[in-house]
């Protein structure tokens, strides 16, 4: 998993979305045997109650990821997400009538027979409604605004994804340090979090402070010493 699609796990499993990541479209090949399609970046759902750990769903900070998404709280939502590290744009397999026919029958989320108007109205509007009452959506997540406007899609900038998650993680920061994530993500941001907060004492002067976890103090020339 590269580093921009780790993010973006991360991002929509902190706001309740069950993910799946670099999921593989496979269909029956013309001469026999199997081809690969394309790999989707990312797969998402999210039931309509769902929220951030510790937060309502009308909290600030679940407000501004619906915003960030596109979304209103309180309607299942279903993600096809393509992400990437320059521009924030759909690539032609992600716009497939086979892939996108594909990713929804292998999910499940909506009757066989209503399948292929979903998908029209994702190539034409970048988002459909199930009969079930759920939405499936196009997401393009990047660094980077795409070159030109696209109506198929909604865009995420990773930028803001890294700011709101360092945002919350400075919020949260006992439930985050004592959560021990194993997400690819999630262990990113953690990292870079402790290295800022070790240095801090170093940098600014201040008094050396106890390491919660260890039981130890850290001196301003990063030196640690037992208590006893």
């Amino acid at each position: 998993m590269d580093n921009a699609v780790a993010l973006v796990q991360a991002f929509l499993r902190l706001h309740g979305y069950l993910t799946v990541t670099e999921f593989p479209v496979v269909r029956a090949a013309r001469g026999g045997g199997q081809e690969c399609l394309t790999d989707l970046d990312v797969l998402a759902f999210r039931f309509g109650e769902a929220s951030g750990p510790g937060e309502a769903m009308h909290h600030p900070a679940e407000s501004e990821a619906n915003r960030l998404l596109g979304i209103t709280g309180g309607v299942p939502d279903m993600i096809i997400g393509e992400v990437k590290e320059g521009r924030a744009e759909l690539n032609d397999a992600a716009t497939r009538h086979d892939v996108l026919t594909a990713a929804l029958e292998r999910f499940g989320c909506c009757r066989h027979s209503e399948i292929d108007g979903i998908v029209h109205e994702l190539l034409r509007h970048g988002r459909a409604n199930t009969q079930h009452g759920h939405g499936v959506r196009l997401v393009a997540f990047g660094t980077l605004a795409p070159g030109h406007q696209d109506r198929r899609c909604h865009v995420v900038l990773l930028g803001d994804i890294v700011a709101h998650l360092r945002a919350d993680m400075r919020r949260h920061w006992d439930a985050w340090r004592a959560s021990a994530s194993k997400d690819p993500g999630f262990g990113m941001l953690l990292t870079l979090e402790k290295a800022e907060r070790g240095h801090l004492p170093a940098v600014r002067g201040v008094p050396p402070s106890a390491d919660q976890s260890t039981g130890r103090t850290r001196d301003s020339r990063g030196g640690q010493h037992h208590h006893g």
